[in-house]
């Protein structure tokens, strides 16, 4: 970036030095020509050289008409203090919700209006070439500096934005639930309508705000626990889901239950858990699993350990037995189960003959007795066989 006028038009040097005590004796009235035009562009686009905004651009046009001026007659002069104030105008500029293009085009037309200053000036051609060159090099370091202060405040600005939606969604799924007032004020500072109801999905991976964008329709996103947390408002409306799925399509991901707002939480932990279900292999990972669609599978595994304590108590009748008739029996016995009771239907479940069903359904009776009976032993037996069971394809 040059630091003085020399840097970007050397020639500005052999001017005669009239030239620049010329335009210092009119500064005034350049200053004065340049803000009339640029209150009548402002005009037009609906916008004023009044208040807070308006005072920054006019003090953007004194800068630059000054610091030109000024610049001609003492080409080393440096020009940080002139950037200084164009860089702080793109941030404005940001803030007010305008866009840098808007903010060139001043620039642009503020040059413009000098230059024809300039022409009518009656300047020897070649003092014009030096004077133009070094025009239009300034007003393009000017609108970069401009430039940088507003990519500057933009992404100063999307760090802040993710800081407040992180902190709505960690308030959303916190333990203890949230007061509406609490939840109200940190959703109005992230500018996220309250839905009337929301899902909580849990992805692999960690670019949270790439999978937000993608999912659309008001979705917010963060990183909990190195995993991405979608928060998706009003899941119901009518392809909302599919639309999802598709944004989703090649990785892990699991959607909690729809809830409203105070039951956040469930939703986030059931997705949470599914997730690492299906980062173990014991829930289907193709495609996007709906947490309603497996909630035994939930409950049954949803404490580490807790699964395998209940498969060694209720099913230690057929420890004693070799490993390849323990597993006959166990499918047999599901499936009996499962079929509640009817032997028909158990054979074929497995596929197997309804008379070997009945031959092995006796030995089980021998090793199980009263338990296949009892509603509660009945029920303990067939979730503590299910977990042997490979997870089936999901039934979406």
């Amino acid at each position: 970036m040059p630091e003085t006028f020399a840097d970007i038009e050397p020639r500005v040097g052999d001017l005669p030095a009239a030239v620049g005590e010329r335009l210092r004796a009119e500064r005034v009235a350049l200053r004065e020509r340049v803000l009339r035009t640029m209150r009548a562009a402002m005009s037009g686009q609906g916008r004023s050289l009044t208040g807070g905004q308006g005072r920054g651009l006019t003090l953007g046009v004194e800068t630059a008409v000054d610091a030109f001026v000024r610049a001609v007659a003492e080409p080393s002069r440096d020009l940080t203090a002139s950037r200084d104030v164009f860089v702080e105008l793109g941030r404005t500029e940001f803030r007010e919700g305008h866009s840098v293009d808007a903010l060139r085009s001043v620039l642009t037309l503020g040059g413009r209006d000098i230059w024809a200053y300039l022409v009518e000036r009656e300047l020897p051609p070649a003092v014009l070439y030096v004077l133009a060159s070094a025009l239009f090099g300034f007003l393009d370091t000017l609108a970069g500096a401009a430039a940088a202060g507003y990519l500057d405040e933009q992404r100063q600005h999307a760090r802040d934005w993710d800081t407040t939606r992180r902190r709505l969604i960690t308030l959303l799924v916190q333990p203890d639930p949230p007061g509406h007032a609490a939840v109200l004020a940190a959703a109005d500072a992230a500018r996220w309508p309250l839905p009337g109801s929301l899902a909580v999905v849990s992805v692999e991976g960690t670019d949270g705000e790439h999978l937000a964008r993608l999912a659309g329709s008001g979705t917010i996103a963060t990183v909990i626990d190195d995993a991405t947390r979608l928060v998706l408002p009003e899941p119901a409306t009518p392809g909302r889901l599919g639309h999802l799925a598709a944004a989703l399509a090649g990785q892990r991901a699991a959607v909690g239950p729809v809830v409203g707002l105070g039951e956040a939480r469930l939703s986030y932990r059931l997705s949470r858990r599914a997730l690492q279900l299906q980062q173990q292999g014991a829930l289907p990972a193709d495609g996007l699993l709906h947490c309603d669609e497996h909630l035994v599978t939930l409950v049954t595994a949803w404490e580490p350990g807790l699964a395998g304590r209940l498969a060694e108590r209720s099913l230690a009748p057929l420890a004693a037995l070799g490993a390849a008739e323990r597993e006959v029996l166990g499918a047999t016995l599901l499936a009996w189960l499962r079929a509640q009771g009817q032997v028909l239907a158990a054979a074929a479940a497995l596929p197997a003959h309804p008379q070997t069903v009945r031959y092995r359904m006796r030995k089980i009776r021998r090793l199980f007795g009263a338990a296949l009976d009892d509603p509660d032993a009945r029920l303990a037996l067939e979730l503590a066989l299910r977990p042997a069971r490979p997870a089936g394809p999901s039934p979406r």
